[in-house]
C-alpha cells in the first residue's frame, strides 16, 4: 500500500533466521495531562475502551509485564493491566497487537506520580493505528476517533498525525530512520521521555494539534489563532472546557523535503505555536544535540 500523502517505510531486525519488523509508518494520536495518575486512571480506561470499540477488540493482542516482556493478553493478561489501572500511586501500561512484528495498533500510558506533576511533568496516553486502518476508514473517521478520545481526557496537549513507530527501549533504532526523520517533517518521532518535562507546553505542528488551558489562552484564545491560521484548508474548532483542537487540512501529510512539500500549513502554525514550544532536553541515538535542535525546528527554521 502506498500513498500521495505519506511514504511506506519498513525497517527490520534478523534475528536467528527469522526478520522482525520493528519501524514502521502509523497514525498516533497522543494526549499530555497535567494530573497524577490516581486522579486520571477512570478517564484513560474509558478512552481505551472508546479505542478498543474502534479498531475492534482483536487489535491488541499482548501487553508488557512488569518485567517488560510481552504477554499474551488473555483473561489473565486483562485483569493484570485492571490492577496497573488500580494502583493508585502510578501506571505504566503497554498494549500492542498480536504478533513479533509492529502491526500498527497499540497503546502506551504512562501514569504519573502526584510530585512528578508537581516538578512539571505530565502523564502520557498514546494509540497508534496502522496507515492500514487511515486508509480503510478515511481520514475522517480517524480524526473523529481522535475527537472521541480527547473529550474524555483533560489534556494540557495533544497531537494526532503521522509518526514512526518502533520500540523505544530498542537501542540504536532511531540511529536507522535519521534520515527518513529528517526528510519527511510530518512524520513524528516517539518520545515518552517528552511527558517528563513538557509542562504546559506543546510538542508542535500536527495535523491535529489540541490546546487544553493555560495554552489556549497564553496563544489568543480561539478566535486570536483563527484570525493568525489563514491557510486553506486549516480550521480551529471549539471544544467543552475552553479548549480547541486545530485540524491541518483533510489528510494528515509526511511531506518530502527532497520533493519540495515543506507543508506550509504546519509552518504557519509552528511559528503561531512557537513561544510555546517544548524544548528537547535529550538526544536520540544517532542524533546530535545539533540534531535535535534542528529536527525540533523543522517547520520553523
Amino acid at each position: 500500500m502506498m500513498s500521495e500523502h505519506y511514504p511506506r517505510i519498513r525497517r527490520y531486525s534478523l534475528h536467528d533466521t527469522a526478520r522482525y519488523l520493528i519501524v514502521r509508518e502509523c497514525v498516533s494520536i497522543s494526549f499530555y495531562v497535567r494530573r497524577a495518575h490516581a486522579e486520571l486512571s477512570r478517564a484513560v480506561m474509558h478512552a481505551l475502551e472508546v479505542y478498543l470499540r474502534a479498531v475492534g477488540p482483536r487489535a491488541l493482542g499482548l501487553y508488557g509485564d512488569d518485567e517488560g516482556d510481552w504477554q499474551e493478553l488473555d483473561d489473565k493478561g486483562w485483569e493484570f493491566i485492571r490492577q496497573q489501572f488500580l494502583n493508585p500511586l502510578g501506571a505504566r501500561v503497554a498494549l500492542t497487537g498480536e504478533s513479533d512484528d509492529l502491526a500498527g495498533y497499540e497503546f502506551v500510558y504512562d501514569g504519573r506520580r502526584v510530585e512528578d506533576i508537581d516538578l512539571g511533568g505530565s502523564s502520557l496516553v498514546t494509540f497508534f493505528l496502522p496507515t492500514e486502518y487511515l486508509e480503510e476508514q478515511g481520514p475522517g473517521r480517524v480524526r473523529e476517533l481522535a475527537l472521541e478520545l480527547a473529550a474524555v481526557l483533560p489534556f494540557a496537549s495533544g497531537h494526532a498525525g503521522l509518526s514512526f513507530v518502533y520500540p523505544e527501549a530498542l537501542l540504536g533504532v532511531t540511529t536507522s530512520i535519521r534520515d527518513d526523520a529528517f526528510r519527511y517533517p510530518g512524520l513524528d518521532m516517539p518520545d515518552s521521555y517528552v511527558a517528563m518535562d513538557i509542562g504546559s507546553r506543546v510538542k508542535g505542528a500536527y495535523w491535529l494539534t489540541f490546546l487544553g488551558q493555560p495554552l489556549l489562552g497564553e496563544l489568543g484564545g480561539v478566535a486570536g489563532l483563527r484570525a493568525r491560521l489563514p491557510s486553506p484548508g486549516t480550521t480551529v474548532q471549539e471544544m467543552e472546557g475552553e479548549r480547541a483542537v486545530v485540524t491541518l487540512g483533510e489528510w494528515p501529510e509526511a511531506g518530502d523535503w527532497e520533493q519540495g512539500r515543506t507543508l506550509s500549513a504546519y509552518r504557519e502554525l509552528a511559528r503561531v505555536l512557537e513561544p510555546c514550544l517544548y524544548a528537547f532536553l535529550h538526544n536520540w541515538d544517532g542524533f546530535s544535540r545539533e540534531d535535535m535542535r534542528r529536527w525540533e525546528r523543522r517547520f520553523l527554521d
